[in-house]
């Protein structure tokens, strides 16, 4: 019985790992795309700022910052599991059912619901090691004739890795945990597997059993992450 219910729930964690992984790919490199949006400066009415009263106002407006920011407000501020919930079953409830109701649909709607919400958190991440980096630094890459790319690739990228590996690595373990609630819309991952023994077998113990599985790869990561703050321990000064 435990060799069955282990080959089992190992089925499961692949499907926990399929998870984590993509919403990785995808949500690192969208956060940064999130937190430069955040951070823009762009005034569209910026030629209003000599005017008087409501148009002066107007000139100090950043609307992709604005936008940016309202979004990452309203994913932060709502549980993950209801925006799961939103995005697998709002779309059929308006006649537009884009995912299949199979695995590899309900697959693609996690991973979807999980970037979304993981990019708009390494977002702010992203923002506090950017806006860390020392104004000086970057004012002293434009004495050297560097471009706003260079600077920022060469500079301030950098270091802002090492800034944001600790907070990062905090995210990425709950990302793991997380991705449990991928059962809300019958998710075959590990916690689901684990708890199908309950009604199919009477028995709960593969539900507890799960925990071995989350706490071997979520040691496997520490391990990881201690390295690579390591191996960048030459931004030090």
């Amino acid at each position: 019985m435990f060799w069955t219910v282990t080959t089992t729930l190992l089925k499961g964690f692949g499907t926990t790992v399929e998870i984590f992984a993509l919403t990785l790919v995808f949500s690192l490199p969208l956060g940064l795309l999130v937190a430069l949006g955040a951070m823009s400066k762009w005034r569209p009415f910026r030629a209003f700022a000599h005017r008087g009263g409501y148009l002066k106002k107007l000139s100090g407006f950043r609307p992709v910052g604005a936008l940016t920011n309202l979004v990452i407000w309203i994913i932060r501020g709502t549980p993950l599991m209801l925006q799961l919930i939103a995005i697998f079953y709002v779309p059929g409830m308006l006649g537009h059912n884009i995912w299949s109701g199979n695995e590899t649909g309900r697959l693609t709607a996690t991973v979807v619901a999980f970037v979304i919400n993981y990019a708009c958190y390494f977002a702010v991440i992203y923002r506090g090691g950017i806006e860390g980096v020392p104004v000086g630094q970057r004012e002293a890459g434009q004495v050297l004739g560097m471009t706003r790319g260079q600077i920022f690739f060469r500079i301030t990228l950098l270091q802002m890795v090492k800034r944001i590996v600790p907070p990062m690595s905090n995210e990425i373990i709950t990302l793991v945990k997380d991705t449990s609630l991928a059962r809300i819309i019958a998710m075959y991952e590990l916690t689901f597997t684990g708890y199908s023994f309950a009604k199919s077998a009477g028995i709960t113990w593969p539900l507890f059993y799960t925990g071995v599985f989350y706490l071997l790869f979520i040691g496997i990561l520490t391990i990881l992450f201690n390295w690579v703050e390591k191996k960048l321990s030459y931004f030090r000064v």
